[in-house]
């Protein structure tokens, strides 16, 4: 049927129905309300909550209540390694970083590196470790702040984590996992086991925990949400967003796995980001000039004007004059297409730039910065 489809932290297929979807996670929506609190808290709305981009929560309203009464509260994200990052991979990871900047609080990256491994069955232990490397390099290069981020792997930091990690597995049930993963008798014990690590993060602090991410994650905190409280900590709050859609304007996601066709990577250069963006990007526009000057664009088909409104244009003016331009046909699809370019081929070689400058600080992201000594040192009863 044309409304099936399916969220889960390893598939996402179909058109997907976001209300519908909220109701099967059991979040909720961030209302009009929420969002004039959190602006007088933040002082501004980054443009993806502006443009509902990051539209659902859980317990959103406990974290600015802790923020208001001066309690504060911490950040937490993580990425599996793949070989080759897409842009629809920085999307939580640049609305985390805004939090950060805004609330100058402490953040937690975990690189599940576990996970990349026992995931796929070809996926070698070397090859891993090398995406892993990489992948961390282009999360610094987003600028994130070096004395209140601590980057880690999880093969390496089980050795602190360990006794938290039983105490947090001992909660925990084959027949849970199997309700919010879909795990069966086939799925191999390490797979069962990493989602309880996912968790642990949360508890690095006795403050409350937010999450940025995108909604097919939701999984893990429900798992966390069920343990917390016996464990002494808070459940975690997390912000959830909608999926960047991929080039082709298909159902589902943006897929590394298809990058040829839906996916800009972080390693494509000018001429390729031009010729998969004219080649590949659906467009909203219409089958001739005259028909598309009388009638004009479709934005809310069109995928470059929506990569621009998600990522590449946090001006709400010029947004505007974008949109306006192409609905009553003054903009033409080449000229959107061509302006998004520029837009992407501009934020590729600052973060290559940025990247290379990130090789000589992956040691104070993992090891030696100011929060990275004191977590190596910290030890979990």
């Amino acid at each position: 049927m044309a409304d099936q489809f399916t969220v889960t932290p390893w598939e996402v297929v179909g058109s997907i129905d976001y209300d519908k979807l909220t109701r099967q996670f059991g979040t909720s929506r961030i209302s009009i309300e929420l969002k004039e609190r959190m602006k007088k808290d933040f002082g501004e709305l980054h443009p993806m909550l502006r443009r509902d981009f990051f539209f659902s929560h859980r317990d959103l309203d406990l974290v600015l209540k802790d923020h208001e009464q001066g309690k504060g509260f911490f950040l937490y994200t993580g990425r599996k390694p793949s070989k080759g990052m897409h842009i629809g991979h920085l999307v939580p990871l640049v609305f985390t970083k805004w939090l950060q900047n805004h609330f100058k609080t402490n953040l937690y990256i975990e690189i599940t590196d576990d996970e990349g491994f026992l995931h796929k069955k070809e996926r070698q232990w070397d090859e891993v470790q090398a995406a892993a490397y990489d992948n961390i390099l282009d999360i610094i290069a987003l600028g994130f702040d070096p004395n209140r981020t601590f980057i880690f792997k999880n093969t390496e930091y089980v050795r602190n984590v360990y006794p938290l990690l039983l105490k947090a597995a001992k909660r925990v049930t084959g027949s849970t996992m199997k309700a919010i993963f879909g795990f069966d008798d086939s799925t191999n014990v390490g797979i069962s086991m990493y989602p309880v690590y996912q968790t642990i993060p949360t508890f690095f602090e006795k403050k409350r925990c937010l999450i940025p991410c995108a909604i097919d994650q939701d999984n893990y905190w429900r798992l966390q949400r069920d343990i917390a409280e016996g464990l002494g900590y808070n459940k975690t709050a997390a912000i959830h967003s909608k999926f960047l859609p991929p080039l082709t304007g298909v159902t589902g996601k943006m897929s590394s796995s298809a990058a040829a066709e839906t996916a800009i990577l972080l390693t494509d250069d000018e001429r390729t980001v031009k010729n998969k963006v004219n080649k590949y990007a659906f467009s909203g526009g219409r089958a001739t000039l005259e028909e598309h000057r009388k009638l004009g664009g479709d934005t809310s088909i069109d995928v470059p004007y929506q990569w621009l409104s998600i990522l590449f244009e946090p001006d709400d003016a010029k947004l505007r004059q974008i949109h306006d331009d192409y609905r009553s046909g003054k903009m033409l699809s080449g000229e959107m297409k061509m302006l998004l370019i520029e837009k992407i081929t501009a934020f590729l070689k600052t973060h290559r730039e940025n990247k290379k400058k990130a090789e000589s600080q992956i040691e104070i992201f993992m090891k030696s910065g100011k929060l990275a000594k004191e977590m190596w040192t910290r030890t979990y009863e």
